[in-house]
């Protein structure tokens, strides 16, 4: 049976180029497969997250010039020797009530995010014939939950969340540092998505302070982006592009304070007011994306707005990190916890200028 299910496979690899195969690449995918099979379709003992090169898939020297269609009748053959999937891969989970549960009981004061995200996301995973990636922008102060719901995202639609292999964080200051480079990061980054969407048929790319990224380095991604139905061969439609950035935090804050003003609730604010402010302002803004193709290209699907955090939400965000650390708390001590943060504007003394960023620390002040 076994043998059977593999001939289509074997037949697809002996129809490559003999000199397309190096030694050294095919012992090191043997060793991942050895491993991912034993790992997680065997459910033998390993060694939990394995960083060493030996446990990474290889890139282009071995998958580069098989087409899409071998890897698919791949995967479907190792998911055949053991449990299978609904998804189709076993790293793939797609649990939407997980998401939508999350980020209604974990994520606090952001009611626009909460609405949009689930239903972008929800909609992407339930359309597989979508004509584009997905492609989100999220925007806000620090702090305010961005990296927050980009590992929710993660978390939920992989097994093994943000440490998937179908996972790829990228920090802009951190893995693209130096302008004079930015040629060599192209061709890194390209290679580094190419050779992703290959191995995985669902890919979910975070950028953090996306803001800092070269407008180069952008649009030589922004094919990977576009409504195509391939670029070079590979379809990158159902690919996942997340971008963190701090752009727009003000207009977000005047927005909030103005209905703070007016006696309005922040549960009225809606994306109406303030989805194109976010667009405008990023266009204007100094740095990648307002120069990049991505956004006069309008490859963008959603901007989404995180509202700075009263008061309230940092009480919120405090009982959670005592509740994650299984520690028991009374609304008195919560209420110290919520002093000890900054607010601004001076006047109002209305958000918390950090968010909630550093709640989990600051509960350590407050422990007997």
């Amino acid at each position: 049976m076994c043998v059977r299910r593999l001939l289509p496979v074997l037949l697809a690899l002996s129809a490559a180029e003999a000199d397309f195969f190096q030694f050294d690449s095919i012992s090191n995918a043997s060793t991942y497969y050895f491993n991912y099979i034993y790992c997680n379709i065997w459910e033998g003992e390993c060694q939990p997250h394995q960083d060493d090169a030996t446990q990474q898939v290889p890139t282009r020297d071995l998958w580069g010039g098989i087409p899409q269609d071998y890897m698919s009748l791949m995967y479907q053959w190792y998911c055949s020797l053991g449990q299978c999937c609904e998804s189709g891969d076993c790293r793939i989970t797609n649990n939407i009530t997980g998401l939508a549960r999350d980020l209604q009981t974990k994520l606090h004061g952001q009611h626009l995010a909460q609405s949009v995200v689930l239903k972008a996301i929800q909609g992407f995973i339930n359309n597989p014939e979508s004509n584009k990636p997905l492609t989100l922008s999220f925007h806000g102060w620090s702090g305010t939950g961005k990296n927050f719901v980009a590992r929710m995202i993660a978390d939920n639609l992989y097994r093994e969340g943000v440490k998937s292999e179908c996972v790829r964080l990228f920090i802009a200051p951190f893995h693209f540092p130096h302008a004079r480079l930015v040629d060599t990061y192209k061709g890194q980054l390209r290679e580094a998505i190419r050779d992703m969407v290959l191995r995985c048929p669902q890919t979910l790319f975070i950028f953090d302070e996306a803001e800092k990224l070269h407008p180069g380095l952008i649009d030589a991604i922004k094919p990977y982006m576009d409504h195509y139905d391939n670029v070079d061969g590979v379809n990158y439609r159902r690919a996942i592009f997340l971008f963190l950035s701090n752009i727009g935090g003000a207009t977000i804050n005047d927005v909030a304070l103005d209905f703070w003003h007016s006696g309005q609730n922040r549960e009225d604010i809606g994306m109406e007011d303030l989805e194109h402010r976010l667009r405008a302002e990023t266009m204007e803004s100094q740095g990648g994306f307002a120069q990049s193709e991505l956004m006069s290209g309008h490859l963008i699907d959603f901007f989404v707005p995180f509202l700075p955090l009263e008061y309230r939400h940092v009480k919120l965000c405090a009982r959670d990190a005592y509740t994650a650390r299984g520690l028991e708390t009374d609304e008195a001590t919560l209420d110290e916890v919520a002093k000890a943060m900054l607010y601004v504007p001076k006047e109002e003394r209305l958000f918390s200028a950090q968010g909630c960023k550093s709640i989990p620390q600051r509960i350590n002040f407050f422990l007997p």
